[in-house]
């Protein structure tokens, strides 16, 4: 029985350590009972060590039918043949899927709805993204097809994946564009829930924003011009009074 004691400990290693950064990333987790009981996403962990050492040990079904049995009881579909990393947390986790030959590196965060998919039917190859260290994937994302996800880098809420992340990068919308690292340098190891890029930097919404304010500086130039005219006596006859551009409104709208 001896040589089972250091597997038997690094398991339970594992488990503290799987714990204490679910703890540390859920101000919802009060405590290691509660999310040793209570929390799917660990739970799904678990059972995909138990079904992954299966599979590298030649026994497909049982591997299969442990990762089935795990997704009847958390609702995450994890294929045995997926490697994940240490402290990986799945939070809340309903719908998550995670194919064959995907890779979740150490300390990832995956929230609920994600996809991490193929998109090629060859079997024998890489067919699903790599997740690098610290990557945070938001709730609804869909990373798809065998790219790398470089370290630290954020998933946006919803954002469909289809080519390659930067380290610390931030990857938005559908499809998704990139946000480049060097505008990300500050706060690119920070945690942020469900991906959400720190403020506002969607260059999309900067672009609008900037088109919304000069269009406002043009508006009030042409006012003052036409004042001007004005005063100076000369009539404009065929100058239309307009609505004043609200870009405060506008800029909301954008937000």
């Amino acid at each position: 029985m001896a040589p089972c004691f250091p597997p038997v400990l690094i398991m339970f290693s594992s488990l503290r350590e799987d714990i204490k950064s679910i703890i540390e990333r859920d101000p919802a987790a009060r405590n290691g009972w509660e999310v040793l009981t209570c929390y799917p996403g660990l739970h799904a962990i678990v059972m995909h060590n138990w079904a992954h050492a299966c599979w590298k040990l030649g026994f497909k079904w049982l591997g299969r039918f442990i990762s089935y049995i795990a997704r009847v009881i958390t609702g995450i579909e994890i294929h045995p043949g997926a490697v994940i990393g240490r402290r990986v947390f799945i939070d809340h986790g309903f719908g998550v899927v995670i194919g064959e030959t995907a890779v979740v590196g150490d300390d990832c965060t995956i929230y609920q709805g994600v996809t991490l998919g193929g998109t090629t039917l060859v079997a024998g190859t890489k067919r699903h993204p790599t997740l690098e260290r610290g990557v945070i994937v938001g709730a609804g994302a869909q990373v798809l097809g065998a790219f790398t996800v470089g370290e630290f880098a954020k998933v946006g809420s919803n954002a469909v994946v289809v080519k390659p992340v930067p380290a610390g990068a931030t990857a938005i919308g559908n499809p998704a564009h990139i946000i480049r690292q060097e505008e990300q340098s500050r706060s690119a190891r920070m945690f942020a829930a469900y991906g959400v890029a720190p403020n506002g930097d969607d260059p999309i919404s900067k672009a609008l924003r900037g088109l919304i304010d000069h269009v406002a500086r043009q508006d009030e130039q042409l006012e003052r011009l036409t004042a001007t005219i004005k005063a100076a006596g000369i009539a404009c006859p065929n100058v239309l009074e307009g609505d004043k551009l609200d870009s405060v409104t506008l800029n909301r709208l954008v937000d």
